[in-house]
């Protein structure tokens, strides 16, 4: 009998392993597109969200890449806060679309005669683009820098950290991904598919959950090569910015992977700034302040100078 369990356990874990990515991808964010393009009730896709996030800590706690990442770091109402702040952000913008659509002086040129799934991929496309080259400014250009440092502040890799970030930069970057796109005549309804999808990949990519996705590992830009990301010394981790896709990546030459490395805590963060504030106000207002500009990028400074800057920021 005992046998027989630990086989079934082995079992179960094997179908979490290799289902998850595949249940939240093509299942949920399937059925994101079919409800979206049917033009059925928002609550349906709130409730398709609803059930990816608890999804999500289901299976980190069935098979955790960090046991440890499972446990609260100080930090669990702290992010739960940066979720619903984003979260309401990214749908007070999507209601904003038609109002943002009627200013553009010109005929949208969008291709509403294609099927649905191929115009939400489309959407895909251009914002993980867009989202991808203000990630990697936001790696390069100090002033994006101290916003986007609050998302690196993380010490642990779980679900939530996709949209814990500053509010200011997520508007940056919703911008940058959004904007072409309602140039071009975005509907609601692939707006709506766009942005479900959208948190359904934060959470795929953040997550504890130890999943398989075998060779699209190199293709799609999900929690195995995003940790790389995470890697808290300045430099290393300007890699693998994309969102949806590590295909700007490859072309950018940013793309870096390791299938043996392994990732824990001391790993992650901000090495140059060990005492980043935790609490929720604090990371709203630190990056307006003079310590919180910080420069992390010691390829771009002397021996001296980088010292100088390890110090002020370890107690600024």
């Amino acid at each position: 009998m005992e046998s027989m369990a630990t086989s079934l356990a082995t079992a179960g874990s094997a179908v979490l392993r290799y289902g998850y990515a595949p249940f939240m991808l093509a299942g949920l964010g399937g059925a994101a597109v079919v409800i979206a393009g049917a033009g059925a009730p928002k609550y349906l896709l709130i409730a398709l969200l609803l059930t990816g996030i608890a999804a999500s800590f289901a299976t980190e706690r069935a098979i955790p890449y960090d046991t440890s990442w499972n446990s609260d770091h100080a930090d669990t109402r702290r992010d739960r806060i940066h979720v619903v702040v984003n979260e309401l952000l990214i749908l007070c913008s999507v209601s904003a679309i038609p109002a943002l659509a009627a200013l553009v002086p010109w005929q949208g040129i969008w291709p509403t005669l294609w099927p649905f799934p191929a115009q939400v991929l489309l959407a895909v496309v251009v914002a993980d683009l867009g989202i991808t080259l203000v990630h990697l400014a936001s790696h390069k250009a100090d002033w994006l820098w101290r916003f986007h440092a609050v998302h690196h502040s993380v010490k642990r890799f779980y679900g939530l950290n996709g949209l814990m970030k500053h509010p200011l930069h997520q508007g940056v970057e919703m911008t940058a991904g959004v904007a072409p796109l309602i140039l071009i005549g975005l509907p609601m309804t692939v707006a709506y598919a766009l942005a479900v999808l959208t948190a359904l990949q934060l959470l795929l990519q953040h997550s504890n959950a130890d999943y398989r996705v075998g060779p699209i590992r190199h293709v799609l830009a999900l929690n195995e090569g995003h940790r790389f990301h995470h890697l808290k010394w300045a430099g290393v981790g300007d890699v693998n910015f994309g969102l949806f896709t590590l295909v700007w990546d490859h072309l950018m030459r940013t793309y870096s992977q390791d299938p043996f490395r392994r990732f824990d805590s001391d790993q992650i963060g901000l090495a140059a700034h060990p005492n980043y504030p935790t609490r929720y106000w604090s990371q709203l207002t630190y990056p307006f302040t003079a310590a919180g500009g910080c420069d992390f990028h010691p390829e771009r400074r002397t021996a001296h100078d980088l010292a100088a800057t390890e110090e002020k920021c370890s107690h600024g």
